[in-house]
């Protein structure tokens, strides 16, 4: 009886002091770091933006190179089944090199992550391998543009999610020349990346059979770079699909948190997140070498002003109090609307950049300062993470 007692009594005060031990290591974690502590108020500002009956969110994160930056791209499908959002995003390390063999998670080709845990986590479900600021906790590297979409049905939803599952299965069974892709199906930045494994799924499983998939068959770097799929560009013809089905679409910008001391450990030369570039991923253009806001092609002006157009929040974590809250908002533009008006600035501006001479844009930059002084509604984010007018 008593050594019975004693063994009950042991493991219990075990528990209660690794208990312990975590919410220690948790509190002397810094903030946007992994394992430190995420936003407060972030149920509910997930609450409030969830109020919003979307379907589906597109989300196009900013580059964080300072030259050739193209960002990254994921969906996110809403299930009536389900409490969140699950995002599905192409695997970086899935590429079956030796390099990424041991300490990377290389598990899955389409990850399956939460996407306040994608957005916003400090601790990852893939398990110790995932890679912070691309797996998960992407807004304390980069800021992130989340294209919802309203009206897509269940059926389309589930297509997606069972083709991403597909996709999975090729890569376990390391198949060779499937019907979306041809060579064995890994990750490879050129030929099957996070752009190209989103539109396969919407062509092949949804059956988009408009939207166009670039192959890149020929040989050679600068041959596959002509021909890979780009985020933005991909982020582009799929609002094109979107509106000629009439579904409709807004626009929630998630701004980096600039603070985090955090260096990834397999990249260490890039140095700390919070000094990171956050560009605007561009598309394949003379503007791939420029600076992080000095864009001039028609292609990347036009993305950036109609993503402005059709924005609807921007959400940020508050330097002082660590708080997530929606900073501001707006009434977004019906997309025909946004892509006129946007097409119609990104000419002119195009142009006028080109003649080198002083002049003041037509068009507003989706994720740029002016985005929160000239157009959107201002006002301190409450408990609920709303904003007054």
């Amino acid at each position: 009886m008593i050594a019975a007692a004693i063994h009950f009594r042991f493991p219990r005060r075990l528990l209660v002091a690794c208990l312990a031990w975590f919410a220690l290591a948790a509190a002397a974690a810094p903030f946007g770091v992994p394992g430190g502590s995420e936003p407060e108020n972030l149920a509910a500002v997930v609450q409030k933006l969830r109020a919003d009956p979307y379907d589906m969110e597109l989300l196009v994160s900013f580059g964080t190179s300072k030259g050739g930056s193209a960002g990254h791209l994921a969906l996110a499908i809403r299930n009536e089944d389900e409490p969140g959002e699950m995002v599905y995003s192409a695997n970086f390390y899935a590429d079956r090199s030796e390099e990424h063999a041991k300490g990377f998670y290389n598990a899955e080709l389409m990850a399956r992550i939460p996407k306040a845990e994608y957005l916003f986590g400090t601790r990852s479900s893939l398990g110790p391998d995932a890679a912070f600021g691309l797996d998960f906790g992407e807004i304390y590297k980069r800021s992130v543009v989340g294209i919802r979409v309203y009206g897509a049905p269940r059926a389309e939803r589930e297509a997606l999610a069972a083709y991403f599952a597909r996709i999975n299965r090729d890569f376990q069974a390391r198949l060779e020349d499937a019907e979306y892709h041809s060579g064995e199906v890994k990750y490879d930045y050129m030929r099957f990346n996070c752009a190209k494994s989103i539109g396969v799924a919407f062509r092949y499983g949804a059956g988009y059979q408009a939207l166009a998939i670039k192959e890149p068959l020929l040989r050679g770097p600068l041959a596959k770079a002509i021909n890979a799929n780009i985020p933005t560009e991909m982020a582009v013809k799929l609002m094109q699909e979107w509106d000629a089905r009439g579904y409709r679409m807004d626009v929630v910008l998630y701004r980096k948190w600039e603070g985090s001391t955090f260096v990834d450990p397999h990249d260490p030369e890039k140095g700390m997140f919070r000094d990171l570039p956050n560009r605007f991923p561009s598309v394949l253009s003379f503007d791939f070498s420029n600076d992080a806001g000095a864009y001039e092609d028609y292609d990347n002006l036009f993305a950036m002003y109609v993503l402005f157009n059709l924005g609807r929040y921007s959400v940020r974590v508050d330097d002082a109090t660590k708080r997530l809250e929606i900073e501001a908002d707006k009434e977004p533009m019906p997309y025909p609307q946004a892509a006129q008006a946007a097409a119609k600035s990104a000419e002119e501006d195009s142009r006028n950049f080109l003649r080198r001479l002083p002049f003041i844009p037509k068009g507003l930059r989706v994720g740029a300062p002016a985005d929160n002084t000239r157009v959107y509604r201002q006002g301190p984010a409450t408990t609920t993470g709303e904003t007054k007018p």
